[in-house]
């Protein structure tokens, strides 16, 4: 984003306290008027918010400190916001976690919240935002994964989250290009966040995934923006990972099933 003024007016980012949030945050602040940030953690945020004002003095931002997860909390963040008559420009769904293990011995509170929070809180914000974006001709970008395109043993039920935003990014999209809306399905591949550490269920485990697949962050966000301004459907940030997703559509289903039963399961 090379832009000299605000691109957007006011953006909306989920997880913004940490990790892809975060980095959003940071590459949006100098071509934002305005930036909401959602995270659990206020005290983070408010760090967060500080250091974004400092190198951004003409920034405004305003901290929602929200656990997505629960109908409640998403209903005072959007009721906050019709309240003081808030209608972002920019809806950036990245709030999510991960769970990796065999779903037999998965613990169902955990399944629970993370199938709220990558399915029903990104559907919700997404639906309740929607005629803001879609009266200032706005943009919606979802944070979904690589793994939306695979079903991953002991990734099963992450994977399947993701397939659902990757596959509602584009139904949307055909929904809403009539009336200037750009929504975008940002799909990468493995990025050195968090994500892994809350993961895992033990300290010993760790994702198999190649070193060399890894993108950063800030190319991830800065590549995903890029594309979002062009009004493309999806990326898959990095050219190795771009690759293989390609690859992998061009399989049959049974081809990516024989491949799916050599992927390493214990590391």
């Amino acid at each position: 984003m090379n832009q000299s003024g605000p691109v957007y007016r006011c953006a909306l980012i989920t997880g913004a306290s940490s990790g892809l949030g975060l980095e959003y945050a940071r590459q949006l602040a100098p071509f934002s008027q305005k930036l909401i940030l959602v995270s659990r953690r206020k005290e983070v945020l408010e760090e967060v918010a500080r250091g974004l004002i400092s190198d951004h003095p003409q920034l405004e931002v305003d901290l929602f400190a929200s656990d997505l997860s629960t109908a409640s909390d998403r209903d005072r963040l959007i009721d906050s916001l019709a309240a003081r008559n808030v209608q972002p420009d920019l809806l950036l769904n990245n709030a999510g976690m991960g769970d990796y293990g065999e779903f037999r011995s998965a613990d169902w509170t955990k399944l629970s919240e993370m199938i709220r929070l990558n399915v029903e809180a990104l559907t919700h914000l997404s639906h309740a935002l929607l005629p803001g974006l879609i009266s200032q001709k706005g943009a919606l970008l979802n944070v979904s994964s690589l793994a939306s395109i695979l079903p991953i043993p002991d990734l099963a039920v992450y994977a399947a989250t993701k397939a659902y935003v990757t596959n509602f990014s584009e139904a949307l999209r055909q929904e809403v290009k009539e009336f200037g809306v750009r929504v975008l399905a940002v799909c990468p591949g493995p990025v050195r966040t968090g994500f892994g550490e809350r993961a895992r269920r033990s300290a010993g485990s760790k994702l198999p995934v190649q070193d060399a697949f890894y993108v950063a962050p800030e190319q991830v966000v800065r590549d995903s923006l890029k594309v979002l301004r062009l009004g493309q459907a999806r990326i898959y940030p990095g050219f190795k990972v771009a690759l293989a997703a390609a690859g992998i559509g061009l399989l049959p289903v049974a081809a990516v099933r024989f491949l799916m039963s050599f992927r390493p399961r214990r590391s």
